[in-house]
This record gives structure tokens, sequence and C-alpha cells, in this order.
């Protein structure tokens, strides 16, 4: 574990769960060159291990780790009630994977590679409008969501089937289309919607269930 710059607040520190020397030492710069805190750790066993006892300012989580994936360690701290911010690490955008990790408590996903100036900047901007949102009232369902009155019958149908964790091939399966054109539709829901990624888009649905 490597710590950076100690003596700052507890609420500027970010700890960075990933096996990737290289990731790991790219973060750890950015964050300290943006004044705060950074604890690193290579596997998720040592992070369970180790918990700091004030939550950090967020949590950068890889997915793909040996031993303990970091799905598990998600669902681990679920069970403890981790209240910090967790961001995860992917090196492809998986739907069903995004599904699972968000329901399991997960913001967002950054998908390798990333832009290392940014990366924080995103965090910051997810933390700012989920704590915006726990102030309104319960989100509205999907046709009122901005731009869900515009989806067309079968990219409602494709979204409810992504939603539900299938993946393109079984979207596919479930609504007589090909994966190809499951795919099209996603990319206009997503454009419709104005999703970022396809976490995003997911979060977007289930935060509108009523």
């Amino acid at each position: 574990m490597t710590i950076l710059n100690p003596r700052n607040a507890a609420c500027q520190h970010v700890i960075v769960v990933d096996n990737d020397p290289a990731i790991c030492d790219g973060l750890s710069m950015l964050i300290a060159s943006e004044g705060m805190t950074c604890s690193i750790f290579a596997d998720g066993i040592s992070f369970l291990d180790q918990m700091p006892q004030e939550p950090p300012l967020f949590v950068l989580l890889d997915i793909d780790m040996p031993g303990m994936s970091g799905l598990d360690v998600l669902k681990e701290l679920k069970s403890r009630q981790f209240h910090a911010p967790v961001f995860m690490i992917s090196g492809h955008g998986d739907i069903p994977v995004a599904v699972e990790a968000i329901r399991n408590g997960a913001l967002n996903f950054f998908e390798k590679p990333f832009a290392g100036e940014s990366i924080i900047r995103r965090a910051r901007d997810e933390i700012m409008q989920k704590n915006e949102g726990a102030t309104k009232a319960e989100a509205p369902n999907l046709s009122l969501i901005p731009g869900g009155q515009d989806l067309t019958p079968r990219e409602r149908d494709v979204l409810r089937a992504i939603a539900s964790g299938a993946s393109n091939k079984e979207a596919g399966r479930m609504l007589g289309i090909s994966p190809r054109t499951v795919e099209v539709h996603r990319a206009k829901v997503m454009d419709k919607l104005g999703a970022k990624n396809a976490a995003d888009l997911v979060r977007i649905v289930l935060s509108s269930a009523a």
C-alpha cells in the first residue's frame, strides 16, 4: 500500500484498488497533483483487510483482478454498509456486469483506457449529481425521463432487456432480433437518453423503476 500526502483530511482521500502497477502509479500521481491523499491496494483482500475507519472521498475499484474480483469486493462493501462512492474500472463495456455492479452500489464505470486528467473531475461530477439527486423526489418513470418519450416501442423493449442484465445475444434471442440489431437500438437509446456509457444507461433505467 502507498499513501501520499498523509497530512490531508480524510474527506480528500481517494482509494485505488487495481493490480496494474502502471494504472496505480498514474492515478496516484494525478490524485497527488490535485492535493489529495491516495491509498493504493493491489488486490481486493488487502483493501478489505485494511479499510480506513473514515470513508474516503471515493474508491476506484478494478473489476478484473486475480483472486477476489472487483464485483466480489463491491458486494462485500455493500454487506458492510460502506457508504463512500465506488467507481468501477473496466477494460470493456459489459452490460450484464454493469447491471450487477450498479445494483450492488457502484456509482459508475470508468472504462480503460481513460484520460487521467479528467477522471477526478468526472468522479466529482458524478458524486455531485448523486448528492443533488438524493434531495429530489422519487425518480420518474421511463416515459417521463428526458428523451424517454422519444423511444420507439422496439427501443423500449431493448432497454428493458438490457436493464434486466441481458447481453446483446440474450436480448436478441428474447426479442427475435440479431445481436447487431440490439447494438444499433442500444446506441439510439443512449443518444436519446443522453447516456454517456453503458453503465450510465443502466443507472438511468434502474433509477426510473417505480
